[in-house]
């Protein structure tokens, strides 16, 4: 395979972007392609490329902002009509940049993504998807879930309209007019659709998707059930997928896939013979991608990918080489670079000229009486996300202009974690926990960090509030919250697969609550819940644990609550949390309960490997410095075990591996701990004063006896 060598060109910065707010334009023969984007401040404009240089060919501005940008046209035919999504409005544009329609929907919330197939618009806001044809409106779904994004198969291959949703409930909905045909389990929440190929496959029915915890699938989607291709799981932990296109950029005659993720990357698959993706490039912005796509853009003849990012850069990946080499050493610059670099350099006297006449012209107005300091205004870019790989909240937070420093607090214990790419340098202040505080960190940044990312892990059974007090370096000094929720069962992730054989424990809540009231209290303990009651009379929801694996089913209605999970843990903490909350509520509740005996030594036996490995890990790390003092003393090494000479050689790795995860092993004792008090709490014993002897146990590790002392206590 050929090597691909692309070469990033930054063109423009317009402002903060949402997610596919940026198109290509079709090719016109012998022409470049045109770029339109729109941003969040209302900016919608059209660029075309003269001598690599960003010239408008239309700039409008709409005042709102601008959530999507669509390409429409006829049935089968060239897409070169400019759609977009403005609060509950839709407007139309032609290539010229003619406003041809200004369709208000009057609908109550926002319209966040649409899709326009010949005369059909489909739009979709949080909830709600509505249908339109000739902007009359003909069908009407309210979804379980928030809905991402929205594709609807080609009319010209299937005859009837199939939409499909992304719903952040780990499936796709197709529909067929106003009513669910199926759903698509996905392994991950989906944020965005694309078609396979631009013309969803041979059959026209072929559609990509990409999840927020970075996985990318193919899926078939016929009249009677889908069928799954193939999946690309995130072995690298790469961010989130915000955007996906395919184009042939390895000039192979088969088309590529190209991947923009929330962390930065941009991604180039190819398929070989056995048709699954195989990687063969990636680049790193220093931005979330927001939207992707590939073309002939700045010089006829070179393809290239282009991409927008959140802070509003238009950036190309372009296959022209905008240097030429003479030797070994010496590289000549072309004629154009030169040009532009002449023009980079005017237009960077220009803006430094500008600065200083802002600055002197700030420093007599800070002085003046009448003068008003005004707060200056800035959106961030934020996302609380569970990783299912290390059970770990990934906290990302961006913002258009440089990040000065963030200062997180917590009321409640937890784990900050190493994050490689992170290159801010932490300190930690005092706190009081009998105040409430448990963590006050600062991380400062380095120049021109635009994008943070930090990891976490928190204990399940302490609930509280994780703050982010955000400071961008702005005149005057400026600061923004975030507050992000830390749930009782925090580290439970929503599945699609349950297996009842497991020996499940049951708690039946029963009570004058309604499925509205529940569903509340539930969605407080339980991440991945929909805001809003989902439609129906009885509800049912599964979880995974992603640090143990252990399951939890949550069925409720009108005055009853069942929860059946084998952790003896995950209900106790269910039933103290929903009882606190009723009370609040001044509701009663009659709480029965079915303890399976069997399940402690099932938790015992999902917590054993894990255990296990921290506890060889833990030891292994105690021996590295022994280890090392012998190597320096001692020539021939040969004489030691082959067991202690592998510590040796890894151990860079175990020490990377144990810093990564400082307070693992603590965890498990604590879920431990937190197992056998709860065991017994069932049966009205305290057991509190035993668990010196429990941790004894622990300390002189061995499965058989921790069961033995589970069942003697």
């Amino acid at each position: 395979m050929m090597e691909l060598n692309l070469t990033r060109v930054d063109y423009m910065q317009a402002g903060a972007t949402s997610q596919k707010c940026m198109s290509l334009l079709p090719p016109v023969l012998g022409k470049t392609q045109k770029v339109v984007m729109g941003d969040q401040e209302g900016l919608f404009q059209c660029i075309g490329m003269k001598k690599g240089e960003p010239q408008h060919v239309f700039k409008t501005n709409i005042s709102k902002k601008i959530n999507r940008i669509e390409l429409g046209g006829p049935i089968g035919g060239t897409r070169e009509r400019i759609f977009l999504a403005v609060g509950s409005e839709v407007k139309g544009f032609t290539k010229k940049g003619k406003n041809f329609l200004k369709f208000d929907t009057n609908l109550s919330e926002p319209i966040q993504s649409i899709y326009v197939e010949g005369s059909e618009l489909l739009t979709c806001g949080n909830f709600v998807y509505n249908h339109y044809h000739d902007c009359k409106d003909t069908n009407y779904f309210l979804s379980g879930d928030k809905i991402s994004d929205i594709v609807c198969l080609p009319m010209d291959r299937n005859p009837d309209i199939t939409p499909i949703l992304a719903c952040q409930d780990r499936v796709l909905r197709v529909l067929q007019e106003s009513e669910l045909l199926y759903e698509v389990e996905v392994p991950g929440p989906p944020t965005v659709l694309q078609l396979y190929g631009n013309t969803a496959g041979e059959d026209g029915n072929e559609i990509l998707y990409g999840t927020s915890d970075g996985r990318v699938g193919l899926v078939q989607i016929s009249k009677e059930c889908p069928s799954h291709k193939w999946e690309l799981p995130n072995e690298k932990r790469n961010g989130g997928v915000m955007c996906i296109d395919n184009f042939d950029i390895t000039a192979d005659g088969v088309l590529d896939l190209l991947l923009g993720r929330d962390d930065g990357q941009v991604e180039v698959y190819s398929y070989d013979e056995s048709e699954d993706p195989v990687h063969r490039y990636s680049h790193t912005c220093s931005e979330s991608v927001t939207a992707i796509h590939a073309g002939n853009v700045a010089t006829a003849g070179y393809d290239e990918i282009v991409c927008s990012t959140y802070p509003g850069w238009l950036i190309g990946l372009t296959s022209e080489h905008l240097t030429k080499g003479m030797g070994p050493t010496e590289v000549v610059v072309t004629a154009a670079a030169s040009n532009k670099i002449s023009n980079l350099k005017s237009e960077l006297d220009t803006l430094q000229q500008k600065v200083l006449d802002e600055r002197e012209k700030y420093q007599q107005t800070a002085n003046s009486q009448t003068a008003i300091s005004a707060i200056p205004n800035f959106s961030i870019n934020d996302k609380f996300v569970l990783n299912r790989e290390d059970a770990s909240y990934t906290l990302s937070l961006e913002l258009q202009m440089p990040i000065d420093n963030v200062l997180l607090q917590s009321d409640v214990p937890i784990d900050l974690l190493d994050v490689e790419k992170n290159s801010a340098v932490v300190s930690y202040s005092a706190c009081n926990p009998e105040d409430g505080n448990f963590l006050l960190a600062t991380y400062r940044c380095q120049a021109n960090t635009t994008r943070l990312e930090l990891k976490i892990r928190s204990i399940e059974g302490q609930y509280g509030t994780l703050q982010a007090y955000v400071t961008p370096r702005v005149q005057p000094k400026t600061c923004q919250v975030r507050q992000y929720q830390i749930k009782p069962l925090s580290l439970h992730q929503r599945t699609h697969v349950f297996d009842d054989t497991r020996p499940l424990n049951t708690v039946k809540l029963t009570g004058q609550f309604s499925l509205a009231e529940m569903h509340s209290w539930v969605s407080f303990c339980l991440p991945e819940l929909p805001e809003r009651t989902p439609p129906g009379d009885v509800l049912t929801f599964h979880f995974v644990s992603t640090f143990l694996d252990t399951l939890l089913e949550c069925e409720y209605r009108k005055g009853q609550a069942v929860f059946k999970s084998d952790n003896i843990s995950t209900v106790s903490i269910l039933k103290d949390v929903l009882t606190k909350e009723a009370t609040k509520k001044k509701i009663r509740l009659d709480i029965t309960y079915d303890i399976v005996e069997d399940s402690v030594p099932y938790t015992l036996n999902l917590i054993h490997p894990k255990l296990e490995y921290q506890l060889l890990l833990a030891k292994k790390v105690q021996l590295i410095d022994a280890l090392k003092e012998l190597q320096v003393h001692e020539n021939d090494m040969s004489f030691m075990s082959p067991e202690y000479r592998q510590i040796l050689e890894d151990a860079d790795a175990l020490q990377v591996e144990y810093k990564r995860q400082p307070c693992h092993l603590e965890r498990l004792y604590g879920m431990i701990t937190d197992l056998y008090i709860d065991k017994f709490k069932f049966k009205g014993h305290n057991v509190k004063g035993k668990v010196p002897a429990l941790l004894e146990v622990l300390d002189n590790y061995d499965l058989q006896s921790l069961v033995q002392f589970f069942e003697s206590a």
